[in-house]
């Protein structure tokens, strides 16, 4: 396959974490490769400089222009399909590839399997989940994929795997065409990203592709009809099974929870009477509903590629989530303080919601278009007050307005870093022994601070403070 590049004129559509490796790779394979990027800034010139000094052209402040003669276009994940330069491409008759399919196709004949995730929450931590798992059933492994290590890097790079355990974005999924993994799980559908795919229909259908191909087993959320649907709509090789995962007792083909421990009906013999025990709910980390289906499609995709059930028990043991995923920062007069930051949009802050009984609520942020009715309906009977942050504030302090009017709310006027803590000091007074203060936003953070990361950092200090 690599022998096929050789002279052959690429575009690269972006610089940063996929286009550099993506253009480097192109260029070692013998390519003529131009760099095309909408920005001009600082770090584009610095990213720049570094391809040119390796022979590499690029071409700065104009990304959508088709450079004459180009061949094969493999494009930077989040570049949006109604960009004017696939116009011209698919005009010129030219492919558009993700870094994913470049990936894909640059594997070798003895290449490690793929077991791939995908999903609109959890994706980063069941991945992060699958790798424990494996390694701990002494499989040589990583987490590569959207979650921030190069695909690329680990089908070229000279260490050997055994599996690898990939994250899959529906924007990655959508330009890889000839992906066809061992295994695959949906973990759930919910409206996200519709401005770039253009309908919830799109969407879904861009997630679905992970099934396409599928060789032993598609892993869908029972709780979540659409993942299902998805897997009746896919074309996977023969003798392919559909396996579900539920927080209730599992039917036969599936994987769920029975009086505190997570049971595998999918991968037994005689699955009709028999169930086989893989670990304690205990034993997930933290084991909030929504953790602990991330741990049963981690197990199934485990046990898709023949992982005992002691692996998988030791390797959730072994297990330690990324901050600002439901991490309990601190107690402070008997009143839980909980960072969840990463609960960017309703369906994470949802879940994250269900997770406790008593709470009082800190939300807000950049909304992306979203609305939260059905979020705040959800979670009413839960809320013990509301502290609301962030530019789009006003759309959730309506939604506790119309459907948890008792609700006690607080909105902070001000949208600067230090807002953070005024929050937390409202937030305190509003607690009772017993409840958990919640940092779950729905929202992006891009309006106050950097990332949710320095979200997650801010409340934190805050409670840090609270403390002292």
């Amino acid at each position: 396959m690599p022998s096929e590049f050789t002279g052959k004129h690429v575009t690269v559509a972006g610089l940063g974490v996929s286009g550099v490796p993506a253009a480097k790779v192109l260029h070692g394979l013998g390519a003529h490769v131009t760099v095309v990027n909408d920005g001009d800034d600082e770090r584009a010139r610095a990213q720049a400089a570094e391809l040119e000094a390796l022979g590499v052209t690029v071409r700065l402040g104009d990304g959508d222009t088709l450079p004459e003669g180009t061949e094969l276009i493999v494009t930077a994940p989040g570049w949006k399909p109604d960009k004017p330069l696939f116009g011209a491409a698919r005009e010129a008759g030219v492919p558009v590839w993700g870094d994913v399919e470049l990936a894909w196709r640059l594997r070798g004949p003895d290449a490690a399997p793929w077991l791939a995730v995908t999903g609109t929450n959890g994706k980063t931590t069941t991945v992060q989940m699958l790798a424990s798992i494996l390694r701990a059933a002494g499989l040589r492994t990583a987490a590569v994929g959207n979650i921030g290590v190069s695909l690329l890097d680990a089908v070229t790079g000279d260490e050997e795997y055994d599996v690898l355990a990939v994250e899959l974005s529906s924007y990655q999924l959508h330009w890889a065409p000839s992906l066809r993994a061992h295994s695959a799980a949906v973990l759930n559908i919910a409206p996200d990203h519709l401005d770039w795919h253009g309908s919830m229909e799109a969407y879904a259908a861009d997630k679905g592709r992970i099934y396409e191909g599928n060789r032993v087993a598609c892993v869908y959320n029972v709780a979540d009809k659409a993942t299902e649907d998805l897997v009746r709509e896919a074309d996977v090789e023969e003798g392919c099974r559909a396996i579900g995962f539920t927080l209730g007792a599992p039917a036969p083909s599936q994987l769920g929870v029975v009086d505190g421990i997570l049971v595998d009906r999918a991968f037994v013999e005689n699955r009709q009477k028999n169930a086989q025990e893989l670990a304690e709910v205990s034993d997930v980390d933290p084991p909030a509903p929504h953790n602990i289906a991330n741990a049963l499609a981690a197990a199934a995709l485990a046990r898709a590629f023949g992982v005992s059930a002691a692996a998988v028990r030791d390797g959730l043991r072994a297990f330690t989530p990324d901050a600002h995923r439901i991490a309990h920062v601190a107690d402070v007069d008997s009143v839980a303080y909980v960072d969840d930051s990463k609960a960017t949009n309703t369906h994470a802050a949802e879940a994250s919601l269900a997770a406790y009984e008593s709470i009082v609520w800190i939300a807000g942020g950049l909304a992306k278009g979203a609305t939260f009715d059905e979020l705040v309906a959800g979670a009413a009977k839960r809320l013990r007050g509301a502290v609301l942050i962030g530019a789009d504030r006003a759309l959730i302090r309506e939604a506790l307005a119309r459907h948890a009017p008792e609700v006690p709310v607080v909105d902070l006027d001000r949208t600067d870093t230090g807002a953070m803590l005024q929050a937390v000091q409202e937030a305190r007074r509003l607690a009772r022994p017993g409840d958990t203060v919640l940092l779950a936003p729905a929202c992006a953070s891009m309006d106050m601070f950097t990332n949710y990361n320095k979200r997650g950092d801010a409340f934190a200090a805050a409670v840090r403070e609270l403390g002292a």
